[in-house]
């Protein structure tokens, strides 16, 4: 991903805040406020020719030398290129370029109800580790998340 992909990317990410069901944010953030979310490596964009099909990066969960090789994912695809591999692309070339900067943990928190998302992650190597009940509002209800967690295989064993 790079600077020049940010519009496409923000407006990618908008149409999943449209959906209700990618994430509890009510808003896209700029620029500056996306890059602090975000670690610097492992920010990857999906191309169909020039256009952004997608985005997947990476987000620290704690500050804490101990989880130093533990992130959050981030997945969106465009909607006119979900459901043709775009996102199954980007969750794989994530998960090669977490293992290549030594995350041995990657978590997803997903909505039951984005059944698409569990599938992409679970054919990933996702499983689930838990069910978060009434974990935050959105929308004014009460919603559920999983917490999905892949390991690696040869990082940190």
């Amino acid at each position: 991903m790079l600077p020049g992909h940010w519009e496409e990317v923000r407006a990618i990410y908008l149409e999943g805040l449209k959906t209700g069901d990618a994430t509890f944010e009510t808003e896209a953030p700029d620029w500056t406020r996306w890059d602090s979310a975000h670690l610097p490596a492992c920010r990857l964009v999906a191309l169909a020719g020039e256009r952004v099909a997608g985005w997947a990066a990476l987000g620290r969960v704690s500050g804490r030398a101990a989880y130093a090789g533990v992130a959050e994912v981030s997945v969106y695809v465009a909607e006119r290129f979900r459901g043709v591999g775009a996102g199954r692309a980007l969750l794989e070339a994530l998960v090669r370029e977490s293992e290549a900067e030594g995350f041995w943990t990657l978590q997803a928190s997903v909505f039951p109800e984005n059944v698409a998302s569990v599938a992409l992650h679970r054919a990933c190597g996702f499983r689930e580790v838990g069910r978060r009940e009434r974990v935050g509002r959105l929308g004014g209800r009460w919603r559920d998340t999983l917490l999905l967690e892949r390991r690696s295989t040869f990082v940190g064993v």
